[in-house]
C-alpha cells in the first residue's frame, strides 16, 4: 500500500510538472502547426514528451544516484533534442551530441570493452533505434503507447531475470502514463516534440541494452521489432525511389493507416501495440521455456511474417489508393 502511495505521489509530481510546462510552452510558443507532411489538422503544443528525460533525471535523483553515464547522455541528447524543438539546430551538433550520448550509453553498459570491431556496430545499432523511434512518432498516442508496451516487457522481464532498478522502469512507466493522459486521445493536447521521442527512445534503449549485456541475447532488441520493420523498410523503399531519406516524409505504414484509409490515429496506434505485445510476448515466452536454438528460429520465423506482412499491407494501401 506504501509503494503504491509512493508512485502515486510520483506521477502527481510529473503531472504537475507537465502541466507548468504546458504554461512555458504557450508562452514562447512551442507548437507543432499541420504542414503537407502531418498527420494533424490542428496546432498542438510540442514537447510534452519532456516529462521523459525529467522522470530519468528524477530516478538519478531520489533513487540512488544510479547509472551516472547514462544519465549524463540523456541529458545531452534530451537538451539538443528540446533545442531543436524550439529552434531547429544545425545537423552537425545534433548528429555529434548523438554520438556522444550514445557513447556514454555504451560506457555505462560497459558495451565499449566489447571487442573493437562490436563497437561501431551498437553505435549503428543504438543510433538507428533512436532515430527510427523519432520517425515513428507522427499520431496521437503511438509513442506512449508503444513505449507502454516496452516497459511492460522489461518488466516482466527483470522479474525472471534482474538487470535494472526496477524503480528506473517504475518511473519511466508514471512518466508514461502521464504524457499518455494528454497524448493517447482523439484530439491530444500535446505531441512529445523531439525531446520526448529521442527521450523515451533513449530511456528505453537503455535497459534494453542492460538485459541484451546480461543475457548475451541480442535478439532482445526485437523488443522494438515493429518499429524497426517499418523504420527500415520505409527507409529501403524510398531509397529504391531515389529519395532523399532525411527529409520529411509521409510514407510509414502507420502514417498510410491514419492519413489514406482515414483510420482513426488511436485505431492504428492500438494496432501498432497489439502487434508488439504478441511479439514480445513470444519473445519471453520463447527465452523462458525454449532451448536456445528453438527460440532463435521462432523469432526468426516471426521477424520474417512481421516483414511479409509490413509488405502486403503497404502494397495493398498502394494499390487502393493509386500511389507509386
Amino acid at each position: 500500500m506504501m509503494m503504491l502511495i509512493q508512485w502515486l505521489m510520483v506521477a502527481i509530481a510529473f503531472f504537475l510538472i507537465e502541466l507548468a510546462y504546458f504554461s512555458l510552452a504557450l508562452r514562447y510558443n512551442i507548437v507543432d502547426r499541420p504542414n503537407e507532411r502531418s498527420s494533424h489538422r490542428r496546432v498542438t503544443l510540442r514537447g510534452g514528451g519532456v516529462v521523459f528525460p525529467i522522470s530519468v533525471l528524477a530516478y538519478f535523483l531520489f533513487f540512488g544516484w544510479q547509472y551516472a553515464w547514462f544519465v549524463v547522455g540523456m541529458l545531452a541528447i534530451s537538451l539538443i533534442s528540446f533545442a531543436d524543438d524550439v529552434s531547429h539546430q544545425p545537423k552537425r551538433l545534433r548528429i555529434s551530441i548523438h554520438l556522444l550520448a550514445v557513447l556514454a550509453m555504451l560506457y555505462q553498459v560497459q558495451l565499449l570493452a566489447a571487442p573493437w570491431w562490436l563497437v561501431p556496430v551498437w553505435l549503428v545499432v543504438c543510433i538507428g533505434t533512436i532515430n527510427a523511434y523519432n520517425f515513428m512518432d507522427g499520431i496521437n498516442g503511438i509513442t506512449v503507447g508503444y513505449g507502454a508496451v516496452v516497459v511492460a516487457s522489461l518488466w516482466v522481464a527483470n522479474r525472471w531475470v534482474p538487470f535494472v532498478d526496477e524503480s528506473y522502469l517504475l518511473c519511466l512507466a508514471a512518466a508514461n502514463l502521464v504524457f499518455g493522459f494528454f497524448n493517447f486521445r482523439k484530439r491530444a493536447r500535446c505531441f512529445a516534440g523531439d525531446v520526448g521521442s529521442v527521450g523515451m527512445a533513449f530511456a528505453l534503449l537503455f535497459p534494453v541494452l542492460m538485459l541484451v549485456k546480461e543475457t548475451g541475447e541480442p535478439l532482445f532488441l526485437l523488443l522494438f521489432a515493429v518499429y524497426g520493420v517499418d523504420a527500415g523498410l520505409t527507409i529501403a523503399h524510398r531509397l529504391l525511389k531515389k529519395e532523399n531519406i532525411f527529409l520529411p516524409h509521409r510514407q510509414h505504414l502507420f502514417q498510410y493507416l491514419a492519413n489514406e484509409f482515414k483510420w482513426p490515429h488511436l485505431r492504428v496506434t492500438t494496432l501498432y501495440m497489439i502487434v508488439q505485445a504478441l511479439v514480445s510476448g513470444l519473445l519471453l515466452a520463447g527465452w523462458r521455456w525454449l532451448p536456445a536454438t528453438g527460440w532463435w528460429l521462432c523469432m526468426m520465423a516471426v521477424l520474417l511474417v512481421l516483414v511479409l506482412l509490413h509488405l502486403w499491407a503497404k502494397a495493398y494501401i498502394l494499390r487502393t489508393v493509386g500511389k507509386k
